[in-house]
């Protein structure tokens, strides 16, 4: 609660200012538009009726010296220009709360996303492992668009009711102390009963709001993955799980609705009947002559200006309900332990020897998916690693790269440990090309000089040619400036992944990772990428991860993993003499040519 409380109290950092104009104005406001009765009831009972004036000494010397009562009777239009000013004076300070109200609560919403999209950017790669991205997008946007409406809205108004009850309650206890008494019979039932609603709407605007991120988590997967769907003709099963989270969502939101309608309807009830009740009691009173005309009309203004502010007591509560749920939301996000970056760790020129030693690595609740891995490289070797699905081969990847930390062990890269260099060093001298390639919605120049922003044009197309891709840009219409498309659909799957080699060697990394990234090539322009690879990284160290036997055969060292262990280690023709799993792989590729 308290960390929360600290999240909500920084919202207002550098906005404290703002807010403080906004309060005034509202204030001010309150105050222009409580005068105007009072400045009708003067001209009913007084300028009008001839009853003596109730008012301040220093006004009545004021009305004395333009002529006194009798003046102003034959010169209304002065009364009606003050109510004109009145009224012009509240649209004013109006404006100027609303001006600074949306100035302040801009600001907060983009502090929020400002820091929700660093922090995004600072967490572990395991957070992302956990999380659905259709969730996080939701709290980027629409949680963060709850807390800027309540802090653009509804935290004003809080104050402007408290404001507004105080004035009024104290001016009508100095005309009627019986009919204010009565004015404010209901408000104790209608502020609890406010409280209550709060209480119940809480709860359900979480689980909407949980089940808006569900939904929304599938509607992501799949628009992104609508090729996989539509090639496994998953479109009917896909359909039903949206429709389940639909109707998930759906209920919960009639659910709420049921009990807004119920709120509304009984909080318009209570209102009605409180205004019923001091309208009859005021005409009573009127009419035996308790109170003057001009009296009850001021209680019937203020009544109405109090009663409904008070009624929207319960809106603001739900309001701060959805945005307590909203910021507890953002607050999981950023409460989240950030990876450490510090600049503190070693910064040893890396050339490339490499060397695994009695390595052991598990994820949280499971066993071991390295067991004592051993073995060394040195700078410009090429280390082919095979296995089956999950026998540990991404994971020595992940460690080498610090995406995780091993347990057991050591690794140490040109003598220095692993464990002791800086992470953001560390990254910028290993180049990672994944299965999965992954291209932004730029143009194809842009997306391998990502890497190298400062990249001449020819040190673009250099990487390129080697990469084998050269020629199919030049052959679109607008070459290298063309446009890739969201997750670059505008390209082939081989063409993606050659895109993505050119960006990750376009930066002369001295280690370099393929984790079957050349699966997405045919075997010919696969053993052209590798000729050109091994003239461009003659001194560079080389992990090649795949299931071609043709593409590990030229490594200078193959891993063969089985259940997080090395089972079998050397080159392609001491592999292809010994029985083991590379053996049985060689044997049945050839045979299938």
């Amino acid at each position: 609660m308290t960390s929360k409380f600290k999240l909500f109290t920084g919202l207002l950092k550098g906005n404290k200012l703002k807010y403080s104009v906004a309060f005034t104005a509202v204030m001010l406001a309150d105050v222009f538009a409580l005068v105007s009765p009072l400045v009708i009831r003067f001209t009913m009972d007084t300028v009008i009726g001839g009853m003596p004036a109730d008012l301040p000494s220093w006004f009545l010397g004021i009305i004395k010296n333009i002529g006194g009562t009798e003046a102003l009777s034959s010169k209304i239009w002065i009364l009606t220009i003050v109510l004109v000013i009145l009224a012009a004076l509240n649209g004013m300070a109006a404006f100027i709360k609303s001006k600074y109200l949306a100035r302040a609560s801009e600001s907060i919403s983009l502090n929020i996303r400002n820091s929700l999209y660093e922090k995004l950017h600072r967490l572990p790669y395991n957070y992302y492992i956990k999380a659905q991205t259709g969730d996080l997008v939701q709290r980027c946007s629409s949680d963060v668009e709850t807390v800027r409406r309540f802090m653009g809205v509804q935290l004003i108004e809080v104050g402007h009711v408290l404001f507004l009850a105080i004035i009024i309650i104290s001016i009508t206890m100095t005309l009627n102390t019986t009919l204010s008494l009565v004015s404010m019979a209901l408000f104790p039932v209608i502020m609890l009963f406010s409280f209550i609603f709060f209480v119940k709407v809480r709860k359900l605007f979480k689980e909407s709001d949980e089940a808006e991120g569900s939904l929304s988590a599938v509607l992501q997967e799949n628009i992104t993955g609508v090729r996989v769907v539509r090639a496994f003709a998953r479109q009917g099963f896909e359909y039903e799980k949206f429709s389940e989270k639909n109707n998930t969502f759906r209920n919960l939101s009639y659910k709420l609705n049921t009990v807004f309608a119920f709120f509304w309807s009984m909080s318009d009830l209570l209102c009605t009947l409180q205004l019923s009740v001091v309208s009859i009691l005021g005409i009573y009173m009127a009419a035996v002559g308790h109170i003057s005309l001009g009296t009850f009309f001021v209680f019937a203004a203020y009544e109405s200006m109090l009663i409904w502010p008070i009624r929207q007591l319960g809106r603001i509560f739900a309001d701060m309900g959805k945005m307590t749920v909203s910021l507890e939301r953002i607050h999981e996000v950023l409460s989240e332990p950030v990876e450490e970056m510090t600049d503190s760790g070693l910064k040893p020129e890396i050339k490339g020897n490499i060397e695994f030693k009695n390595v052991s690595f598990g994820y949280e609740n499971s066993g071991k998916v390295l067991d004592d891995v051993t073995f060394s490289v040195k700078e410009g070797q090429t280390v082919a690693i095979l296995g089956p699905t999950g026998s540990g081969k991404s994971t020595l990847i992940l460690l080498l790269q610090r995406l995780y930390d091993y347990q057991e062990g050591s690794i140490k890269i040109d003598g220095a440990e692993l464990k002791d260099i800086d992470k953001k060093w560390l990254r910028q001298k290993i180049g990672l090309i994944l299965q999965d390639p992954f291209l932004f919605s730029k143009t194809i120049k842009e997306n391998i000089a990502l890497s190298k922003p400062n990249a001449s044009d020819k040190e673009i197309f250099r990487v390129a040619k080697i990469v084998s891709i050269h020629n199919a840009i030049k052959g679109f219409e607008k070459g290298y400036n063309t446009e890739i498309g969201e997750r670059g659909v505008t390209l082939s799957g081989g063409e993606k992944q050659r895109v993505v080699i050119a960006r990750s060697i376009i930066r002369d990394c001295p280690v370099l990772i393929f984790d079957d990234s050349l699966s997405a090539v045919d075997t010919g322009t696969d053993a052209e990428i590798r000729r050109a690879l091994q003239e461009k990284t003659k001194r560079v160290t080389t992990f090649i991860i795949s299931h071609r036997i043709t593409t590990l055969s030229q490594a200078d060292l193959i891993l063969v993993l089985e259940n997080g262990k090395i089972t079998q280690s050397g080159n392609h023709q001491e592999l292809v003499a010994q029985k083991g799993m590379y053996q049985r792989i060689w044997e049945l590729q050839t045979s299938m040519r």
